[in-house]
């Protein structure tokens, strides 16, 4: 019979103990499993340990599994991954940050259990996503997440404009992430991208003690960016976002 891929919650950032974001349940089946799926393993094995300084893991650091699954591996090294699952073993898929499968590689480990008959159980934890929309003040009964914007400025202020105007003609809010040394640089765009009176949410750093979430129009961030009052977002998980008026 084949084992269960558990799709294992973690922090969003930096943390000394779990016991804030991360319900005791979870942590207790995460010890009690000894091959695991992760972005990776560096990452993993200081998630395990936090783990494993409430409750005891099951094997020696060194005696667990884990197996990397990121955006090098080859479509064909996803089946191998499969092996201790099919040979009767649970395993843990962790992300990097947050729930697992969610603007993250392992979605396609989650999709070939499915194809082969592997039950995929859920397990409760932080989501940014989620937890921004809830923080926003913005549509939480339609929304969207759109993952990362185009780099270049060009492509980038016209996606933009694609989803404001999708915003308003849907009523909906729209999500996106970039990489954290680049908020500055997305911030300037949505307010030099949207209308004034467009919504647009910075919710950096969720759930750690340096949280911060600011829901403005574009002509108020126009105004405190121009007085040098802009966010303390710089090399902090940040997420965007806007909502047209």
């Amino acid at each position: 019979m084949p084992g269960t891929l558990f799709l294992i919650p973690n922090t969003l950032g930096e943390t000394e103990s779990l016991s804030h974001v991360i319900p005791e349940q979870v942590q207790i089946l995460t010890a009690s499993l000894d091959h695991f799926v992760a972005e990776n393993a560096k990452t993993a094995r200081a998630f395990l340990k936090l783990v494993g300084a409430a409750h005891p893991l099951c094997k020696p650091m060194q005696e667990i599994a884990i197996a990397e699954l990121n955006v090098n591996t080859k479509p064909e090294a996803l089946a191998a991954l499969l092996a201790p699952l099919q040979a009767g073993h649970d395993v843990g898929l962790l992300s990097e940050a947050g729930v697992p499968a969610v603007a993250d590689p392992g979605a396609d480990l989650v999709r070939l259990c499915h194809q082969h008959g592997i039950a995929v159980r859920p397990l409760v934890g932080p989501s940014s996503l989620l937890m921004a929309v809830m923080a926003s003040g913005l549509n939480g009964q339609s929304f969207a997440f759109n993952g990362y914007l185009p780099t270049d400025a060009a492509a980038r202020g016209k996606r933009i404009k694609e989803l404001e105007e999708r915003s308003r003609k849907e009523k909906q809010t729209q999500l996106f992430i970039e990489t954290p040394y680049r908020n500055a640089a997305m911030l300037d765009a949505l307010v030099a991208g949207c209308q004034p009176s467009t919504l647009i949410c910075v919710a950096t750093d969720l759930s750690l003690p340096s949280e911060t979430v600011h829901t403005r129009s574009g002509a108020q961030w126009k105004s405190l960016l121009g007085a040098g009052q802009a966010p303390d977002f710089h090399k902090k998980p940040t997420v965007f976002l806007l909502m047209a008026g």
